[in-house]
């Protein structure tokens, strides 16, 4: 699977804005997400769609963002590991 291409992130853009209104988050490059100096947060593509990989703990999880339904659980996700690592979430 593949890091996703400037068009991919072009369709993710709204969710890309919601996720940079984090505290705490740096976005490294496009897509990429750092919190302190661990990267935390990219997307790729593949013919499946579109997938986001979280990590939490010492692994990755991989979530599917290919609808508003998706983008949501992602961004639960997201919020209970920054809240769990003492950030606030907006």
């Amino acid at each position: 699977m593949k890091h996703a291409t400037s068009a991919a992130l072009d369709q993710l853009e709204p969710l890309l804005a919601d996720i940079r209104r984090r505290a705490g988050l740096k976005e490294k490059s496009r897509g990429a997400f750092y919190l302190k100096s661990q990267s935390l947060l990219h997307f790729h593509e593949d013919p499946a769609g579109h997938f986001a990989d979280l990590r939490l703990g010492d692994g990755w999880q991989r979530f599917a963002v290919n609808s508003k339904a998706d983008w949501k659980v992602l961004l639960a996700a997201l919020d209970t590991h920054l809240k769990a690592k003492g950030n606030a979430t907006t």
